[in-house]
């Protein structure tokens, strides 16, 4: 459960007598914790008010951090309510067996993922709450969520759909699912057109891939009719997005029953 700790900063005087102030925060445990997304993680945790990182796991200890780090995760014995894994894949299966043994729900941010693996975070979520999502950004899937709303309208009336991102990407076909789960018929993905020369089909859904400079992550949604286009752009300007969302996750989950959520659960 959250912890209570009496913060000083926060009290005052009035009227001649002190008024103690106290706040709680969740303690979180963050796997990966001295990789790129786990220091990302750490900073913006720092910023936060009810949220703090009790341990870390990380077979790499060359970071110097202000909780404690464990190379493996059976030798934590730090208690936290909620784990966010920023890890690599060969670490899921001890840290899903982990969190279910010792019911604490966890945040699977973790890419690459097999299919076997995938499998088991739903059987995981069976024993204990864990969310997982294609993509952590909270504008990502907000963007999901107006596309399922606006798909069903404007196809109906004749648009066109192209998704153009900045390379071949999950987060990119999860913007074309949601559009399809805005349609009563499915819509075909294209990715290349390159070796045709027929009109184009209108039950479709082009991807473009662009690439260069630092781009992060740019996704333009294009809804394309008869004298006017519809656009629906989100830009990343660092991978710190993934890590709000993470942390935004980390709260939601807190004290969740079993079960699977995304992150369509944490921007309700």
């Amino acid at each position: 459960m959250p912890y209570v700790v009496f913060n000083p900063a926060l009290c005052s005087w009035v009227g001649g007598e002190l008024f103690l102030c106290c706040c709680t925060f969740i303690p979180v445990t963050v796997y990966g914790c001295n990789g790129k997304m786990g220091q990302t993680i750490t900073r913006l945790i720092e910023e936060e008010n009810d949220v703090e990182i009790v341990a870390g796991i990380d077979v790499c200890d060359t970071v110097k951090n202000s909780y404690p780090v464990f190379q493996n995760i059976a030798d934590c014995d730090v208690e936290a309510d909620v784990v966010i894994d920023f890890s690599s894949p060969v670490c899921t299966d001890a840290l899903l067996d982990w969190c279910a043994d010792k019911q604490v729900p966890v945040v699977e941010c973790t890419t690459g993922l097999s299919e076997a693996q995938l499998a088991r975070i739903k059987e995981t979520s069976a024993k204990v709450a864990v969310l997982k999502s294609a993509n952590m950004s909270m504008g990502i899937n907000l963007l999901e969520k107006l596309l399922k709303e606006a798909a069903g309208l404007l196809a109906e009336a004749g648009y066109d759909i192209e998704i153009v991102e900045d390379a071949p990407s999950g987060t990119a076909l999860a913007l074309g699912d949601a559009i399809n789960e805005g349609l009563s018929e499915k819509y075909e993905y294209v990715f290349d057109r390159s070796q045709r020369s027929i009109p184009r089909p209108q039950k479709e859904i082009g991807f473009s891939a662009v690439r260069g400079g630092t781009i992060v992550g740019d996704h333009d949604v294009i809804f394309a009719g008869e004298d006017e286009v519809i656009t629906f752009s989100h830009r990343a300007y660092s991978k710190a997005v993934f890590g709000k969302g993470a942390v935004q996750a980390a709260k939601f989950l807190c004290g969740k029953q079993p079960g699977l959520y995304d992150m369509s659960d944490v921007i309700g």
